[in-house]
């Protein structure tokens, strides 16, 4: 880092940190302020620390007054999701939910992998949530923005004390993750599998361990992924693969490997996301980019803005997922070839992020409404009693 400008904004003043995905705090665009900091200074935070700055999470409570939370976006296949915490340790940096660490005050850089909030209420919420009248058991994303068993899961528990409550209903539920942890959840996920009500999309963006471990620095390695997935459909949970995000010309070219993998693992289908770069991640996938890869990093931004007309990100719904013109045309081609010579989506399955094709997997909500009815009909009974 020697030679560096006299002022570098959104650096951090302990200067670079190990084992994170983001390496820098962009301002959050809430606010005016912004932190520059010198470079002379940088330098001297590098000389005494070489490799780095370990920055250890800090988990903080969220009190949150419900879970359940409505999607109304017409180009995502699922209506409802479980997110029982905000911010997450997997670090990817390619996250699309890092902006939302802004409306805490926070950056949605190394802030929102090492500030995570956590919903200790967020069983007893879903429970009040599945219990009411009006409630006719959707199925119910987990995962829909940050994963559910990043590493601090394994010591609070709270997505197993949800499922608990949900194997209790047989409410439908449908998992996204990146981290082999789902398996401790396996009793639970098979008592849901029983009614057609569980499913899991493992994500697999790369096999290259190197690569796998700069883009998600805290997530299970890819081998790891693909034992969970096997592990998964040997236990008769209907499972699937998301390469997800695709990057062009980082690790676009291992997608029929990935597919062919995940296939041999025993996964049912496969689904793809494009890159998506909303707000300061783009400042962040940037700065990663010049960091790890400089030699790829100007092929990179260049294929992106082919498929975004110009600009590295376009947020209109359909669009921000697939990216148009003919390197998004071709990128989708590719996919669905590697994934029809893989074997996968034979049995008429299909993923989030598809609506015409019907959304996620089918689950089926009629043992959820089979017990309503059974405890409604006890509660009737047990009010006339009161008159015998």
């Amino acid at each position: 880092m020697e030679g560096l400008p006299a002022e570098i904004k959104d650096h951090l003043p302990t200067g670079p940190v190990r084992g994170r995905g983001a390496c820098i705090n962009p301002g959050n665009r809430f606010e005016t302020v912004r932190l520059h900091v010198l470079g002379e200074h940088l330098d001297g935070q590098l000389r005494e620390h070489p490799c780095g700055r370990q920055v250890r999470t800090q988990v903080f409570e969220d009190d949150t007054r419900s879970i359940l939370n409505r999607v109304d976006s017409p180009d995502l296949g699922f209506n409802w999701t479980v997110n029982p915490y905000r911010g997450c340790e997997h670090g990817c940096i390619y996250c699309y939910a890092r902006p939302g660490h802004e409306y805490l005050a926070l950056s949605s850089g190394l802030d929102f992998e090492t500030r995570i909030f956590a919903k200790p209420e967020a069983p007893r919420l879903l429970r009040e949530a599945l219990s009411r009248a009006s409630w006719q058991g959707e199925p119910i994303v987990f995962s829909g923005v940050t994963d559910c068993y990043q590493p601090i899961e394994a010591g609070l528990a709270i997505t197993r004390a949800c499922l608990e409550v949900c194997a209790e209903f047989a409410q439908p539920v449908s998992i996204v993750t990146k981290n082999k942890l789902v398996l401790r959840d396996l009793d639970l996920l098979k008592q849901l599998a029983a009614h057609n009500a569980a499913s899991v999309a493992v994500s697999i963006t790369s096999l290259n361990n190197a690569l796998a471990s700069k883009m998600e620095p805290r997530a299970s390695a890819p081998r790891e992924r693909l034992e969970t997935i096997r592990q998964l459909a040997a236990a008769g949970i209907p499972t699937h693969v998301m390469v997800a995000p695709i990057i062009p010309a980082l690790n676009e070219p291992e997608a029929a490997a990935i597919l062919n993998a995940a296939a041999e693992a025993g996964a049912r289908d496969a689904g793809y996301v494009l890159l998506r770069l909303p707000h300061q991640i783009r400042a962040l996938f940037e700065e990663w980019l010049g960091r790890h890869y400089p030699d790829r990093a100007a092929r990179v931004l260049n294929a992106l803005r082919d498929m975004h007309g110009g600009e590295l990100y376009n947020a209109d719904f359909f669009h921000r997922q697939r990216g148009a013109g003919p390197r998004a045309e071709q990128i989708g081609a590719a996919f669905r070839l590697f994934k029809r010579r893989a074997g996968l989506g034979r049995d008429g399955e299909r993923l989030a992020g598809d609506r015409r094709a019907g959304g996620w997997a089918a689950l089926s909500s009629a043992e959820f409404l089979r017990r309503r009815s059974l405890n409604i009909s006890r509660a009737h009974r047990g009010q006339l009693g009161l008159f015998g």
